[in-house]
């Protein structure tokens, strides 16, 4: 038995909301959010998902807009949780591609209020060879601009006809981004004073934070899943527990999302910077410092690494005490966040190979760790010992051997090239090595040298490191 409206009895929700974009994380993310308002609350909005994509690959109408999610992770008690629910808010998908009129009549509806989208960060982009006729336009923008278009003529730039913007691409400022190729098809297509004021006055832009892990079709599990939901879902998607939403945008967005009848984890704010300051410094931070010293102690996955005392231990104390400290946020809330991270991190559900979030590490500790690194020698004039360690276990990670088995490293070519030339220096002198290594200052924007006993203190543990090996040198900073 399939899942579809002959097997399933379902609910049905007048379409306000359009979606550009099938994929996974929408689908276990704004989707299973707006399912969960629509049964608690007056909410009462169902959602038109459009393919942005000219792809073939099956439709949600196969199953009626119905399909599952898995939410499966550690509840609070520290246990294995796993809850199924049916998601009943998405209506039909249509393929903008193949089916253009009829996502052009989707901008028809009166009754429309709210656009979504993840169209991957590079989604949010302007083209300037797109034409107004084109069927559609390359970009999401310039379909987007089609779309809104044929809804402004429709209803003669009704002021009321406008819609809200909730992007969800992994970009600074989103909203803003978007509502700026929004204007740069506009004056490409001449499109005319009166549409750009309808844009202006009548639509709300709003910015977005979106953090959950989407695990996706469990394909290697589904047999086993399937039997026990007793039917057959070709679009069950799996996630973590743990979702946020941050929307900057205006105060009575909180009343049109019902969060006063409904309370989701859904903040609407003035300016999501600390949010997004918070998320890459805790949770993004936690993953570039543990890496290379997880991986280093002979682990392979998150999972693993987090619960072994050691490695939590480390995390912790870098994390409270150096990272914390630093982000101008209540602190008791950014603990809160930080023990949600590590319940994360012990998802039973989620192998997180350490090697893979190893990618391009140079570049992720400067934009996850190292403004705390900054901050900390100023504010104490001296070095924080916790990220130190963590950046010394980085450069002998970067030596590309764990006991005596060799790794691929993926990195910029450049730094790849100065560690191949700098490789005789971990034989030869340490204080060299790291000498070299914070004077990169085409990559970090300064010469580290320059940040208060940070040279010394990267040599010491790098040579604590090859002296008595990463654990045993680890254990000492605890101790």
């Amino acid at each position: 038995m399939i899942l579809n409206n002959a097997s399933y009895q379902r609910k049905n929700y007048p379409t306000k909301a359009i979606q550009f974009g099938e994929g996974n994380f929408l689908r276990a993310f704004i989707d299973w959010q707006f399912d969960l308002l629509n049964e608690h609350t007056d909410f009462n909005t169902g959602i038109t998902i459009i393919r942005p994509i000219n792809s073939l690959h099956p439709k949600l109408d196969n199953q009626d807009g119905l399909y599952t999610t898995l939410i499966r992770g550690l509840n609070e008690k520290g246990e294995k949780e796993s809850t199924a629910r049916v998601i009943q808010s998405v209506n039909k998908e249509v393929l903008a591609y193949q089916e253009f009129d009829q996502y052009l009549l989707e901008a028809e509806n009166p009754d429309l209020e709210w656009v979504i989208s993840n169209t991957t960060e590079a989604g949010i982009k302007f083209n300037d060879t797109d034409k107004l006729h084109d069927q559609p336009a390359s970009t999401f923008p310039g379909k987007l601009t089609q779309f809104l278009l044929h809804r402004f003529t429709t209803f003669n730039g009704d002021i009321n006809k406008g819609l809200i913007f909730l992007p969800c691409e992994l970009i600074d400022y989103n909203g803003e981004e978007l509502k700026k190729c929004i204007e740069q098809y506009i004056y490409l297509w001449d499109l005319g004073h009166q549409f750009q004021k309808w844009i202006n006055e009548a639509n709300t832009f709003c910015s977005t934070l979106v953090d959950r892990i989407v695990t996706g079709y469990p394909k290697d599990e589904i047999q086993q899943i399937e039997s026990s939901l007793g039917y057959q879902d070709n679009f069950l998607v799996t996630a973590e527990h743990f979702y946020l939403f941050v929307i900057q945008g205006p105060d009575w967005l909180k009343d049109k999302l019902k969060l006063n009848q409904y309370p989701l984890n859904i903040n609407v704010v003035d300016d999501i910077k600390s949010y997004k300051e918070r998320k890459v410094a805790i949770l993004n931070g936690a993953h570039t410092s543990m890496v290379p010293v997880a991986y280093l102690s002979g682990f392979d996955t998150v999972r693993e690494s987090i619960e072994d005392e050691y490695i939590q231990s480390f995390v912790d104390n870098l994390i409270r005490h150096e990272v914390i400290p630093m982000i101008k946020m209540p602190q008791e809330e950014l603990l809160d966040f930080y023990n949600s991270v590590i319940s994360r991190f012990k998802n039973p559900y989620i192998q997180h190979n350490l090697l893979s979030i190893s990618l391009n590490s140079f570049a992720k500790f400067k934009a996850r760790v190292l403004p705390q690194l900054i901050s900390y020698s100023k504010t104490y004039h001296q070095a924080p010992a916790y990220i130190s360690f963590s950046l010394a276990a980085l450069i002998c990670f970067y030596q590309g051997t764990r006991e005596n088995e060799t790794y691929e490293l993926n990195d910029d070519l450049k730094i790849l090239n100065n560690f191949k030339e700098w490789q005789p220096l971990y034989e030869s002198n340490i204080q060299q090595l790291t000498m070299n290594v914070l004077g990169m200052t085409e990559h970090w924007g300064e010469d580290l040298n320059s940040v208060p006993k940070l040279t010394e203190t990267v040599s010491s543990h790098i040579s604590n490191i090859k002296q008595f090996g990463i654990k045993k040198a680890m254990n000492q900073l605890i101790a």
